[in-house]
């Protein structure tokens, strides 16, 4: 029985003694709690200003804010081709610009059709032609050019180790990919300062917030566009100019994300996976209300459980991914 008082006795003397650290540790964990309590409801706010506000509200219409006519340069991946057709339906004009016009003058005419807007189709290969640009200079001359949209290529998206790529398909990927959508944004963008509004849309991909494996120019290429875009935004938001990226990740029929695996596997839409009609409409909506953002709600979902991640899980994962493949 003295034991057991003893026992109890030392008990509540250790507890009054530690009542201290207790009190200390519970006030941390509150503190804890209620920032990632704070933190999840500001996610949220921002998910619902950006993605379904603009949506539910009247706005100006997309030429009274920015202009009569939009460059689309990478017409040829899907996304690009589905946000052209977007901004046409729209009332927008639109001037493609890629290095091969057959299957972008179907859709040219596709669109001239449908929405009963101007489409010009311009055939420029800055790889072989140094003077590419006159021709697009010459296009734009006395237009309303309110949109630039500059589209990843979406070869970069192939599995393929760095050294496996040949040294002149490297050198075409980077000029297409980063040299020349920095070219067509310094074409645009005098024409936008005069006029003192338009909107640059760069669309790269998620992969820019995460290595991959296997896919060294892609994070690369991506992480380029996406940090370019904001150094442009920068500069030039308080000259009216509106600078967006676009980090979309898996589209159907696209194969713009990396964990598209195959062309099978791309074709196939679900809530994750949206067609890009429907990531082009949701990611045009976003217009001068997010200048960094995925253009699709659900995206956002899979970006923010993504960046909770830590990169040392990130990278260790990468890595069982390349042993088990």
């Amino acid at each position: 029985m003295a034991t057991v008082d003893s026992f109890q006795f030392l008990y509540r003397e250790i507890s009054r003694s530690c009542s201290f650290y207790f009190e200390t540790l519970a006030l941390v964990g509150a503190l804890y709690t209620a920032s990632k309590v704070i933190t999840l409801l500001r996610d949220c706010c921002v998910l619902v200003r950006v993605h379904f506000l603009p949506r539910m509200i009247p706005t100006k219409k997309l030429t009274q804010r920015y202009g009569d006519w939009a460059v689309v340069y990478g017409a040829s991946e899907p996304v690009a081709t589905a946000y052209a057709e977007e901004l046409a339906r729209h009332g927008i004009s639109i001037i493609f610009v890629t290095q091969d016009h057959t299957s972008v003058r179907d859709t040219a005419a596709s669109l001239s059709q449908s929405y009963g807007v101007e489409t010009v189709v311009l055939l420029a290969d800055f790889s072989l032609d140094p003077a590419a640009s006159k021709p697009i200079i010459e296009a734009m001359r006395g237009k309303d050019i309110g949109f630039l949209v500059n589209c990843l290529d979406g070869s970069l998206a192939t599995p393929q180790s760095l050294i496996e790529i040949p040294e002149q398909v490297l050198l075409d990927l980077v000029n297409k990919n980063i040299a020349v959508a920095t070219l067509m944004t310094r074409l645009v963008l005098p024409g936008m300062l005069e006029r003192s509004r338009g909107a640059v849309v760069n669309i790269s991909s998620g992969s820019c917030c995460r290595p991959f494996p296997e896919r060294v120019a892609l994070t690369a290429s991506t992480g380029y566009m996406d940090h370019f875009s904001k150094a442009l935004h920068l500069e030039y938001s308080s000259r009216g100019i509106f600078v967006q990226s676009l980090m979309p990740f898996q589209i159907a029929k696209s194969v713009l994300e990396p964990s598209s695996s195959s062309s099978s596997s791309s074709s196939t839409h679900s809530w994750f996976v949206p067609k890009p009609d429907v990531y082009a409409r949701h990611a045009v909506s976003t217009l001068g209300v997010s200048n960094r953002t995925t253009g699709y709600w659900p995206h956002t979902l899979q970006l923010g459980l993504m960046r909770r991640i830590p990169e040392w899980i990130w990278v260790l994962g990468s890595r069982v991914f390349i042993s088990l493949s």
